[in-house]
């Protein structure tokens, strides 16, 4: 146990060493990975409501956000804005149903933009470390080790385009019991976390896959 905490920071290295050379390596792809998945992240919902429910008839970013800069100056203590900036809805969809409640709507406030940016990330960086393990497997490799790191990290990435948190409403469930809403909201709350953990353990993976990889080929 003791040799096995005593090397745990040489790990936790090498996996870092790998990550910033991939990182380093394919920053264009990051980015567009990035970009792309905290696209589809705020626009896949209200496509699929839109197909399979109604087509949406309503977008705005939130009216409030003109008074961001004077709500920042405010004398408030800076505990309740972080507390209110945290859960403020920052763009909504909806579409307008027959008897003029609305047929399904779907808000992202600022933690989901924040989940958004933080799973495209994590999938930018794991393609740019996939898509070096597969130059390395071009180049004569043996790609024997790994391929745990990189079947997980396969399903999650797609896990990660359509899970997490989001409104009963936007998910588009018209009526639920208030015990139901508690529990499809903690659900959805355990399976953002398990995405971005999956993802993690999958680039730790194959961040120090790929510098064993260098330190080989070095050697």
């Amino acid at each position: 146990m003791w040799t096995v905490a005593l090397g745990f920071p040489s790990v936790v290295a090498s996996a870092l060493r790998g990550v910033g050379r991939a990182i380093r390596a394919r920053a264009g792809v990051v980015a567009l990975v990035a970009a792309a998945v905290v696209a589809l992240d705020a626009l896949l919902p209200p496509l699929v409501l839109s197909v399979f429910r109604a087509p949406w008839t309503f977008f705005t970013f939130n009216p409030w956000l003109k008074s961001l800069p004077a709500y920042l100056a405010s004398p408030k203590p800076w505990s309740d804005k972080l507390d209110f900036l945290s859960r403020v809805a920052l763009f909504w969809f909806s579409a307008d149903g027959p008897y003029g409640a609305p047929e399904w709507g779907f808000a992202v406030d600022t933690m989901d933009v924040v989940r958004f940016v933080l799973t495209g990330l994590l999938i930018g960086v794991y393609v740019a470390l996939w898509l070096e393990r597969r130059a390395a497997v071009a180049r004569g490799w043996s790609a024997r080790v790994g391929r745990a790191g990189g079947a997980v990290g396969a399903c999650v990435s797609v896990l990660g385009l359509s899970t997490g948190p989001c409104s009963v409403v936007g998910c588009g469930a018209p009526v639920l019991p208030v015990v139901g809403l508690a529990v499809l909201s903690q659900v959805s709350r355990v399976s953002a976390i398990a995405v971005v953990v999956a993802l993690l353990a999958a680039i730790a993976w194959l961040g120090r896959e790929a510098a064993q990889r260098r330190a080989m080929m070095t050697s």
